[in-house]
C-alpha cells in the first residue's frame, strides 16, 4: 500500500463515520415529555368509602297517624313548627266518645251512692247480729233468731263488696272511653320540628292498615341530633368497627369534610336487587356544629380511616407500575426502572417501605407515548392528569 492511499482511506473512514453520525442524530427518537413528582416524606392512610352516597338522618323521626280513622277536627301546627314533647299535634272528630265518657263518669257516680247505701245498710246488720248474740247469751231470744241476725248481716256485708265492685268497673269503663278517645288525638313523643302534615280540618284521615302503606298523617323530626347512614362494600365490613374515625363530605358544602366517628355497624348484609351487597353504617360528626345547619335527607360520603402513617417516605400511587415498580427520572437524562417496597397505600400517596428516597424524582404521566425504561426525557412543567 502507498504512503498517498493512506491518508485516503482515514479521510474516507471519517466521512462515513460523520455520516452514519448525521443519520443516527437525524432519526433519533426525540426526549419524550414527562410530569415528575419529587419524593418526600409525608402522611400515608389506608381508608375505605361508600359504594352509594349516604344520607344524613335524625337520631329520632317519627312517622305519627292516629290509631282510628276520623273527620279532622282541629290540627294545631302547620309545617316547619318547632314542637314540645306531648304538645297537641292534631284531634279527630269524637263528640261520640267524649259522650260515652260522660256517661260512664255519671255510672261511676252513681255506684259510689250504691256503695254509701249498702254499707250503711250492712253496718247496721252487724250491730243488730251483735245485739241478737248478746239477747241469746242472756236467753231472751231464740239460737234461730241470732242465726237469722248473722246471716242477714254477712249478705248486707257482701252487698257492701258487691257495691264497691261496681264502682270499680264504673271507673275502668271510663278508662276505655279515655283510651278510645286517645286514639283519636295525636300528641308529640318527642321535641322537634313538623316535617310534614298529610290533610286538612274537615277531611278524612285514615291510619295504615297493616301491610298497606299510607301516607302518615305528621312527619316529626327530631333534628338536634343528627348522623349519617352510608352503604359500605360488604368486602370492607369487616374492616369497620364502632369508634374508628371518619371523614364526612357533604354534597350541599362541597370542597369540604368534617372529622367524624363510626357510630354503628349494622349486623346484617342488605341485599338490594341489582345492586351489591353492602352494609350499612352510621357516623357521627366529632362537632356537630362544624358544618352547621344540616337538612335531613342531604346526600352524604363516608370514608373509614383504616390506619395512618406518619412522616413517612411517600410516592404518588399514580407513579406506580404493575408489581411496585416506577420510573425514575435519572441525573443521565433517561428514564430508569426501580422496584420499590411499598407499605399503606390509598388512592393519592402510597408509603415506600425500601426502593426510593426523598429527593429522587418519579414520572407520573406513565399514560404518555414513549414513557418507557431507558428513554430519554424533558420535564413538563405543564400538570398532567395523573399528577392532579
Amino acid at each position: 500500500m502507498s504512503a498517498s492511499f493512506l491518508p485516503r482511506l482515514l479521510i474516507a473512514a471519517a466521512v462515513a463515520l460523520l455520516i452514519a453520525g448525521g443519520v443516527w442524530w437525524i432519526s433519533r427518537p426525540p426526549p419524550v415529555a414527562v410530569v415528575v413528582s419529587e419524593i418526600g416524606r409525608g402522611l400515608v392512610e389506608s381508608t375505605i368509602a361508600n359504594t352509594r352516597a349516604g344520607t344524613v338522618e335524625a337520631c329520632q323521626r317519627t312517622r305519627l297517624s292516629t290509631i282510628s280513622g276520623g273527620r279532622i277536627e282541629v290540627l294545631a301546627v302547620k309545617e316547619g313548627d318547632r314542637v314540645r314533647a306531648g304538645q297537641l299535634l292534631m284531634k279527630l272528630w269524637n263528640d261520640d266518645q267524649k259522650a260515652q265518657g260522660a256517661l260512664a263518669m255519671a255510672q261511676v257516680a252513681t255506684a259510689r251512692q250504691r256503695v254509701a247505701e249498702a254499707c250503711a245498710v250492712a253496718d247496721n246488720a252487724e250491730r243488730e247480729a251483735a245485739r241478737q248474740a248478746a239477747l241469746r247469751a242472756r236467753g231472751f231470744v231464740s239460737t234461730a233468731r241470732e242465726e237469722s241476725a248473722r246471716s242477714e248481716a254477712l249478705a248486707r256485708r257482701a252487698g257492701c263488696a258487691a257495691a264497691r265492685a261496681d264502682v270499680t268497673q264504673a271507673e275502668a269503663r271510663v278508662g276505655v272511653t279515655r283510651v278510645e278517645q286517645g286514639r283519636t288525638i295525636l300528641h308529640a313523643p318527642f321535641a322537634g320540628t313538623i316535617a310534614k302534615i298529610v290533610g286538612e280540618v274537615g277531611e278524612y284521615s285514615t291510619p295504615s292498615p297493616p301491610g298497606v302503606p299510607t301516607p302518615p298523617a305528621i312527619d316529626l323530626i327530631d333534628d338536634s341530633c343528627l348522623y349519617v347512614k352510608a352503604p359500605m362494600d360488604e368486602v370492607d365490613a369487616p374492616r369497620i368497627s364502632p369508634g374508628q374515625a371518619v371523614r364526612i363530605s357533604l354534597d350541599a358544602l362541597p370542597r369540604q369534610s368534617f372529622p367524624g366517628r363510626v357510630r354503628r355497624v349494622a349486623p346484617y348484609v342488605s341485599a338490594v336487587e341489582k345492586q351489591a351487597r353492602t352494609v350499612d353504617i352510621e357516623a357521627v360528626f366529632d362537632d356537630p356544629a362544624a358544618p352547621g345547619k344540616l337538612l335531613v335527607g342531604y346526600s352524604a360520603d363516608l370514608e373509614v380511616v383504616l390506619a395512618v402513617r406518619q412522616d413517612v417516605v411517600r410516592v404518588p400511587t399514580s407513579a406506580l407500575l404493575e408489581g411496585g415498580r416506577v420510573l425514575v427520572a435519572a441525573s443521565d437524562g433517561r428514564l430508569a426502572e426501580r422496584q420499590v417496597k411499598p407499605g399503606l397505600a390509598n388512592w393519592e400517596y402510597t408509603e415506600v417501605l425500601a426502593g426510593l428516597a426523598p429527593g429522587e424524582r418519579v414520572v407520573t404521566s406513565l399514560e404518555r407515548a414513549g414513557v418507557v425504561a431507558g428513554a430519554a426525557y424533558t420535564i413538563d412543567s405543564r400538570p398532567g392528569p395523573a399528577s392532579k
